[in-house]
């Protein structure tokens, strides 16, 4: 189910390097206009997708990328923990997103399996079980560039010092 044109969906398959299926639409896009972040339908096949927004720009999936191996995950999972108002925050983000994904497609889950609808409503971004737990922070700042309220990405975005990359030719490359 791919409801973005065929132009759009050939610049997101060459960002990601390899084919999408379930893109909606494009959440986010630089000044460029080239997409950023995309929305994905809630299933793919028929069966649960969990993850709603995928980062697709080359530049940040790099820059977070870096963040990562410098140790940024444990850094603002020990954040989360501490800080009781950032924790509710980032329990609401996962609620907000499986809201979003029954909203989107609640009557086509509805005909899914129980199992797999008890997962679909106990499962949060990117398929997140522990609602406290900070996981990828690629997926965090997607879900958070994608509309929803979530800290970690919130957080993730202020770190980065430039947001887009300064040449439109660095849109597409071979990621590392």
């Amino acid at each position: 189910m791919d409801i973005v044109n065929s132009s759009e969906k050939f610049i997101i398959e060459s960002q990601l390097n390899r084919k999408i299926y379930n893109v909606m639409d494009i959440s986010k896009r630089c000044c460029y206009g080239y997409p950023q972040v995309i929305k994905s339908y809630p299933l793919k096949a028929g069966v649960p997708f969990p993850t709603l927004y995928w980062l697709t720009c080359p530049y940040l999936i790099k820059v977070v990328s870096d963040m990562e191996s410098e140790g940024k995950i444990s850094e603002l999972q020990n954040i989360i923990s501490k800080d009781e108002n950032l924790k509710s925050e980032f329990v609401e983000a996962h609620k907000s997103e499986i809201k979003e994904r029954f909203r989107i497609a609640e009557n086509e889950i509805l005909k899914l399996p129980e199992v797999m609808i008890q997962k679909m409503k106990n499962t949060g971004i990117g398929g997140i079980k522990n609602f406290e737990t900070v996981k990828c922070l690629h997926l965090h700042l997607a879900s958070f560039l994608g509309g929803t309220k979530n800290p970690v990405g919130r957080i993730v975005w202020g770190k980065i010092s430039s947001k887009e990359c300064f040449d439109k030719q660095c849109i597409i490359f071979e990621q590392e």
